[in-house]
């Protein structure tokens, strides 16, 4: 779709037709089953892996609740993105509910800085996952690995969108097979049921330090680990809307992801922490699950987490090229990006894709060529990035909701828990994250570049939003 072909969205504060499935020249092969696992398996990822060892060894045991504090936070964030999707289904997903509600400058604002975020991710998986794959195959460079992944997600992506969904449900489905294992192996051995193990109690829970070793400056660093963690969900909202049945899958998909967030994560966390010493050298040196397993006498643990990582880091590097590419679409389409990229064949916006992988790969080439300047600039830019969208998210429902209430109300198929009390909570979440990350020395530096991009964002925005309006 073109942007001569698109209709003009409508002014903030007008009524919000619905956009017709119909309509779109997307494919809508992607099953219930596809969304479900697409919206469980985009939570889990190398950030919960490895990541989450150095906010166990900030936070010490209150951990547990640096992850359920921030679960709470995405839940509530994941709830109103979930009202908004069902009620208007749209491959531009928060970016299009953003324009709806506050303007255009929003839209573009929103959807390019998550466009920035994914392309730059998908640079950081295929580096970690050539890194594992050259570890296997001595004297094989990296850049060949990066290579061969980049070609193949690419062509994943250049064809039917259920060849997506099908790579997504089995790298998720073999994501929570090993986390399911993960924490039947340690609540078993929390309880002395595991042969060759012994209950810890609650020793590790309150001994070195107590809960909060490193008080509540540990327990701060550890939840801005735990909000970066959390990254990914938002992609199923981008996925629905090429779906059977975007309003039924999108709220059946949110609905069934918020319990299994806490049980993924919280529950692993305190497993972690009740089997192993918080200050253990090996939760940071090895990963905290692969020490966990070490300690339980699992046979070639690290080999084992190094497959598991694998799989996460291919799975967000799919997920990423889809979801920034159908981005890139949806802002194209609504003329806010480069008209060649907004040619759609066979049900699949290929432009977008090719140029979403492109700019992934320059990112990659920027990391092995810059890796101190440019890439590490990069990286700080894209910080904050999923703070900011969050912003939007709850902006954009506290308006749509009224709007819903008063226009469409049987629209509401998910409706947000204690609108619009917790939407104010959720938005003060955000903002106090942020403020956190501005106080850290080890964080100001991404807040600084992250609001160096949006201010850049949306000034640009905001001019086009100005001469398409002087007509």
């Amino acid at each position: 779709m073109s942007q001569s072909t698109t209709t003009a969205p409508p002014e903030p504060g007008a009524p919000a037709p619905a956009p017709a499935k119909a309509a779109s020249p997307l494919g809508n092969g992607l099953k219930q089953r596809h969304l479900s696992m697409i919206a469980l398996g985009g939570v889990i990822g190398a950030g919960l892996f490895v990541g989450s060892g150095a906010g166990i060894a900030a936070a010490g045991p209150s951990i547990v609740l640096a992850y359920a504090a921030s679960g709470l936070l995405v839940m509530f964030v994941m709830r109103m993105l979930g009202e908004m999707s069902a009620a208007n289904p749209a491959s531009g997903s928060f970016s299009v509910h953003a324009e709806r509600a506050v303007g255009p400058w929003a839209g573009f604002t929103a959807g390019w800085m998550f466009w920035t975020l994914l392309v730059v991710g998908v640079a950081i998986e295929a580096i970690g996952a050539a890194h594992i794959l050259a570890g296997w195959f001595p004297g094989t460079p990296s850049w060949m690995w990066v290579l061969v992944l980049m070609v193949v997600f690419t062509v994943a992506n250049l064809g039917a969108v259920a060849r997506f969904g099908e790579f997504e449900f089995w790298f998720a489905a073999l994501k929570i097979g090993a986390i399911a294992l993960f924490l039947g192996l340690g609540v078993l051995a929390v309880l002395g049921l595991l042969p060759g193990t012994s209950s810890p109690g609650a020793g590790n829970l309150l001994h070195d330090g107590g809960f909060l070793p490193n008080g509540v400056d540990g327990l701060l660093v550890g939840l801005l680990a735990s909000v970066v963690a959390y990254g990914g969900l938002e992609t199923v909202t981008i996925a629905a809307a090429e779906s059977e049945d975007p309003v039924k899958g999108v709220a059946k998909a949110v609905k069934t992801t918020m319990w299994r967030i806490a049980i993924v994560y919280v529950g692993s966390m305190l497993v972690i922490v009740t089997l192993l010493p918080w200050n253990d050298p090996a939760v940071t040196e090895h990963g905290p699950y692969a020490a966990t397993l070490d300690h339980l006498g699992i046979p070639a643990a690290g080999q084992i987490m190094n497959v598991v990582i694998l799989i996460a880091l291919l799975s967000a590097m799919n997920a990423n090229i889809y979801g920034s590419s159908r981005m890139a679409y949806s802002l194209v389409a609504r003329g806010q990006g480069p008209k060649a990229l907004g040619k759609v064949s066979g049900g699949v916006p290929r432009r977008a894709v090719l140029a979403s992988a492109g700019f992934g790969f320059v990112t990659v080439l920027l990391s092995y060529w810059y890796p101190d300047t440019l890439f590490a600039w990069l990286l700080n830019m894209v910080g904050g990035v999923i703070l900011i969208v969050w912003g939007f998210i709850a902006v954009s429902q506290f308006v749509l909701r009224r709007r819903l209430e008063r226009e469409a109300p049987q629209k509401l198929v998910v409706k947000m828990w204690g609108f619009p009390y917790l939407t104010w909570v959720a938005l003060a979440g955000v903002a106090g994250v942020l403020v956190l990350m501005a106080l850290g020395e080890d964080t100001r530096t991404q807040v600084v570049f992250t609001g160096g991009l949006t201010a850049a964002l949306a000034a640009t925005g905001y001019a086009m939003q100005r001469r398409a309006a002087r007509g």
